[in-house]
């Protein structure tokens, strides 16, 4: 269990850099003399590199190792946490940002991997759920977090992140094993890994998977990313109270991880997918609705995003490992590929989509919906699970 424990800390470490300093925007907007915008752009320049980087973390673990891939990648991030914690300027920021986003995506993508490495048929599913479920408490109390180390300054938010990814890191070294042993590694080079890519990326199927899944995830995320302006501007909450969305959003997500744990190896793929998509798809369809027609209330808003989270979260494992399953040999390539997909659609989000959408939550609303039918109309040519 410890493992497990380790590995989903891994994996949160990418919610904490984008959440917990989510309360602190509009004090860093007149501490740093810059505008909302400069400092929204800070999560576009997490997210770029992020997204960029995930294309090489998991080909590099499948050639030095899963551990040494962690030691290297989360040590960048703690390089960029301090940069950030002493920025006297946005463009430092920035820079620390950068910094946190080549790294920060090691401990995502080589934990996804290691799940696989370490876990076989039902029981991956099991354990990737219950990752999921620990994974999602860290929106949740992020921000709470966030919003109390404020009362210190906001610089001391990046020295927690600091800390948690060391913390992180020796949980690691200490309780995973390697599960890329000397004799399974692959050459890594620019070439290789670029044949490698090819090679997924011509896959059909792994394409739908990983695109079905990254739109399932930006519908919530679009949320996360507003989340200064919907909280406090819209739903009239202060910078302290983010976890009046982040805690009943992040229930959702968690309930929706245990029903599919507990749906592992009792319920077909088709028909957890089948249940998923219709939730959300009902979901989707209200919050609209009620959006387009009724006058904003605190509740009911953030009850849509929660009860979409139930369906993203049941789904999520089941499309998750069966990306992975198409490439058995270069899991770890196959995983960078999957978090790819999803952190470019997210940084998308943040840099294009979310500072037209955030107007209203009708504009949010839509954006959920929109894709929502991106990712039922990719489900819906795939093959293997439909």
């Amino acid at each position: 269990m410890m493992r497990v424990f380790v590995l989903a800390s891994l994996a949160a470490l990418a919610p904490f850099a984008i959440d917990t300093y989510l309360p602190a925007f509009h004090l860093m907007t007149s501490d740093l003399e810059t505008t909302p915008h400069a400092i929204q752009q800070s999560l576009t320049f997490y997210l770029l590199p992020y997204a960029l980087m995930t294309l090489f973390h998991g080909a590099i673990s499948d050639a030095i190792g899963r551990i040494d891939t962690i030691k290297i990648g989360l040590g960048i991030f703690i390089l960029g946490s301090i940069c950030s914690a002493f920025a006297t300027s946005v463009e430092i920021l920035w820079l620390g940002r950068i910094l946190q986003g080549l790294g920060g995506g090691a401990g995502n993508v080589v934990a996804r991997a290691m799940v696989r490495d370490l876990f076989k048929g039902p029981e991956a599913q099991r354990v990737m759920a219950t990752i999921q479920m620990l994974f999602g408490i860290a929106p949740a109390i992020a921000p709470m977090i966030g919003g109390l180390l404020l009362s210190i300054h906001w610089h001391s938010i990046f020295i927690f992140l600091a800390a948690y990814a060391s913390l992180s890191l020796v949980a690691a070294i200490k309780y995973l094993p390697e599960t890329m042993p000397q004799q399974k590694r692959v050459s890594f080079s620019l070439g290789t890994v670029t044949r490698r890519y090819q090679t997924i990326f011509s896959d059909r199927e792994f394409l739908l998977l990983v695109i079905a899944l990254g739109a399932n995830f930006s519908g919530f995320f679009l949320y996360v990313l507003s989340s200064p302006i919907f909280i406090v501007d819209h739903l009239g909450l202060t910078s302290t109270q983010f976890g009046y969305l982040f805690i009943p959003t992040v229930s959702g997500m968690i309930l929706g991880s245990y029903l599919s744990k507990q749906a592992a190896g009792n319920l077909s793929h088709k028909k957890v997918i089948k249940i998923a998509y219709i939730w959300m798809g009902l979901i989707v369809i209200t919050n609209v609705i009620f959006c387009a027609f009724f006058d904003t209330n605190r509740s009911i808003n953030i009850s849509f995003v929660a009860l979409y989270n139930i369906g993203m979260s049941l789904v999520m494992p089941v499309l998750s490992i069966a990306a992975l399953d198409r490439f058995e040999k270069i899991r770890g390539t196959a995983s960078s590929g999957q978090a790819f997909i999803q952190m470019l659609l997210s940084t998308l989000s943040a840099g294009l989509i979310v500072p037209f959408l955030w107007f209203s939550p009708f504009g949010l609303s839509l954006g959920m919906l929109g894709y929502f039918i991106l990712s039922l109309l990719v489900i819906s040519q795939s093959k293997s699970l439909t």
